[in-house]
């Protein structure tokens, strides 16, 4: 792949006063006479700094003509892929030396061998004072080209891998970088093998529905900390370094997890058939510590050891959540940082190929997870979840990090936060997230009504799962390719209309109304097409979020983001429990042929739903808008203050429920 970088073949100038530049003087050269540059176009974009006398420093490379007269240099431009292929054909040394005349007191020295500042670029006041900034001009930042790489991939390939005029430290499949983009695969991965196994695994064991409850609530319940994971890693670096020696802990403990349940238990099939039949015949096996018991019920007496008990499989998963979510904090900060380094032409291209990452894994996983666990038993998926977050170790130990770097106190931090959410750049639009988040109110009857009335079997509700993750998948590849260019309001302005349209047509299938296709494949589109959506708004508030963090704090901040993003889609779910009330969508009224009620909870949530659109003036049109918006030196305590509480508020809730649910299962009328 990429070859050294060019650092690599320059010559050292360091014995010349300690410096990497060399003065005109010194190497008794002057402004060029005539126009070096007579025989090649010459390019506007390359030079725009306004150099224009012999007293400013030439961003030129050199090399010796091999025409007889070793003394004589040309001027040429190295950048060019065409240009340094010609020389490299003509066999001419080229050689690349900055230049400058040294008397430049402002001209800011950047070392090319240098990797410890990220992003820092060689900048220098043009003809009237001025600093370029060098991330949004079409410089090439990579430190190397096509033609020098050494690469067997095709043209195209390398430089949709590797940008070329994008800053390598955004070059998320560099070696150095490759962690970035497999957290959000392994997110994706553990999240599809994990669910299906949550899911079945617990009823195998005879769980009741309270305890059911509790185990998916101890498995989420560490994401409310994920504000306190992004404030540790701010504030206090281990090992010198804030994300990576955290992000190894964090996947440590969630492989630690899965290697305890895998060691003192037993996953079988048989141990699950053996503890079922000793329920049934009233031995109370609560032993998870891994005693092995003999079966009677093999030919050779076989030794099959106790399943995991249902506190030791809550432990095991609240283990797996803490070291997961904690993870993935890490990689949510690393890419907030990084993303501040992407040019302006391409901003929110690393977050999409990031999260198409994580939902690819999902994609892929989901079905994967349950083949496995039907086939051979859950070991094997448990196995999966137990191996996968250990490959990415030798990754996060390349990941290049800037050690040591300063790190403000927690006091000015805490400041820094508050300052930021009374800026009406972020309670103006994350105002705009939770309310219409909060109003995307989904009908809670729909499952049961496709199974009860419909008559949908379990293998053709997992197919609707499943390309559920496919669509969302798509979703987010479609707006990294078609709609990154397009305003926020545009794009959730037109995908919630047609979110409406679509919803609504569940009347339809409710009435029998199914155009001539099968009711499967009828709500197999209408609920394919939700997700699709989904995944292109998934994008948008994600992008925006990344650039309201301040510098320094961006695990705490982006953390506080999500978290209050989040939790207004639990508040949802909770509302759309409550709708069930409204009317009668039980069970047996859709027995008794009753859909009235489904018909009008429909038509309900489907008015909620759109109902968002209302607020879409909250919301920043475009990055620039909202960068004007951070200009704006008008602040609001109050927004500031109401932001906080409804975030903390969401956390205390979420938090209030999990515990409940771990002390008193139950509590919310499960049996």
């Amino acid at each position: 792949l990429p070859g050294p970088p060019l650092s690599a073949s320059l010559t050292p100038l360091s014995a010349m006063s300690g410096s990497r530049y060399i003065s005109e003087e010194e190497l008794n050269l002057g402004p060029p006479a005539s126009n070096p540059f007579s025989d090649i176009p010459y390019d506007d974009d390359y030079d725009s700094d306004g150099y224009t006398n012999g007293d400013d420093a030439y961003e030129y490379g050199e090399h010796k003509r091999n025409n007889g007269n070793d003394n004589e240099l040309q001027n040429v431009e190295l950048w060019q892929d065409d240009i340094r292929a010609q020389n490299n054909a003509n066999r001419h040394s080229l050689e690349m030396v900055p230049l400058s005349d040294g008397s430049d007191e402002q001209e800011i020295n950047f070392h090319y061998d240098e990797h410890d500042g990220e992003g820092v670029d060689h900048v220098r006041p043009d003809q009237h004072g001025n600093y370029k900034n060098q991330s949004s001009s079409n410089a090439p930042f990579s430190g190397d080209d096509y033609n020098t790489s050494n690469t067997i991939l095709p043209k195209k390939v390398y430089h949709y891998l590797f940008p070329p005029h994008s800053p390598r430290a955004v070059q998320l499949f560099r070696p150095e970088n490759i962690a970035v983009p497999a957290c959000y695969l392994l997110v994706g991965l553990l999240q599809g093998l994990s669910g299906p196994f949550v899911n079945i695994y617990p009823l195998d064991l005879n769980a009741s529905e309270a305890q059911q409850a509790t185990i998916s609530s101890l498995k989420s319940l560490p994401s409310t900390f994920k504000l306190a994971f992004g404030f540790l890693s701010d504030n206090f670096p281990l090992g010198g370094y804030r994300r990576k020696s955290y992000m190894l802990i964090g996947w440590a403990v969630t492989s630690l997890s899965m290697i305890l349940l895998l060691f003192f238990s037993d996953l079988s099939r048989d141990a699950v058939e053996l503890n079922n039949a000793m329920q049934q015949d009233g031995i109370d096996n609560d032993d998870a510590s891994g005693r092995y018991l003999q079966s009677v019920a093999t030919e050779n007496e076989a030794l099959i050891g106790a399943p995991p008990s249902i506190p030791f499989l809550s432990f095991s998963l609240l283990l797996f959540g803490t070291g997961f979510w904690f993870a993935d904090v890490m990689g949510d900060s690393i890419v907030a940082e990084k993303a501040k380094l992407e040019p302006e032409t391409s901003r929110g291209h690393l977050q999409s190929t990031c999260y198409a990452c994580r939902f690819f894994g999902l994609m892929i996983a989901a079905p994967c997870s349950t083949v496995l666990y039907s086939s051979f038993g859950p070991k094997s998926v448990v196995v999966l979840m137990a191996a996968l977050p250990a490959c990415i170790v030798p990754m996060i130990y390349v990941l290049k990090e800037t050690k040591d770097v300063p790190v403000a106190s927690t006091k000015e931090q805490c400041s820094e936060i508050w300052h930021t959410v009374c800026s009406r750049a972020v309670w103006q639009p994350m105002g705009f997230v939770y309310l219409y988040n909060v109003l995307q109110v989904g009908n809670a009857a729909w499952k049961q009504f496709l199974k009860t009335v419909l008559g949908f079997t379990s293998n053709q509700l997992n197919s609707l799962l499943i390309v559920a993750y496919v669509l969302l998948w798509l979703g987010i590849i479609a707006y990294k390719k078609f709609f990154i260019t397009w305003s926020w309001r545009s794009v959730y302005v037109s995908t919630t209309l047609l979110n409406g349209v679509f919803s609504a047509l569940q009347i339809l299938l409710i009435k029998g109304i199914t155009f001539g296709l099968s009711p499967f494949l009828f709500a197999l589109g209408d609920d394919a097409f939700a997700d699709f959506i989904g995944g292109i708004q998934f994008l948008p508030t994600t992008i925006m979020m990344v650039h309201l963090c301040p510098s320094g704090s961006e695990g705490a901040s982006y953390a506080m983001f999500t978290t209050m993003s989040n939790s207004a889609y639990s508040l949802s779910a909770a509302f759309s429990t409550l709708l069930l009330g409204v009317w009668d969508v039980s069970k047996e009224a859709m027995e008794k042929g009753e859909l009235s009620g489904m018909i009008n909870l429909t038509a309900l949530t489907t008015i909620i739903q759109v109902s968002g659109v209302l607020f879409v003036g909250l919301l920043p049109r475009t990055k620039e808008e909202l960068a004007s918006l951070h200009a704006d030196s008008g602040r609001s305590k109050i927004g500031g203050f109401i932001f906080l509480f409804v975030t903390l508020s969401s956390v205390l809730y979420s938090l209030v429920v999990g515990v409940l649910n771990i002390i008193a299962p139950g509590w919310a009328g499960e049996s």
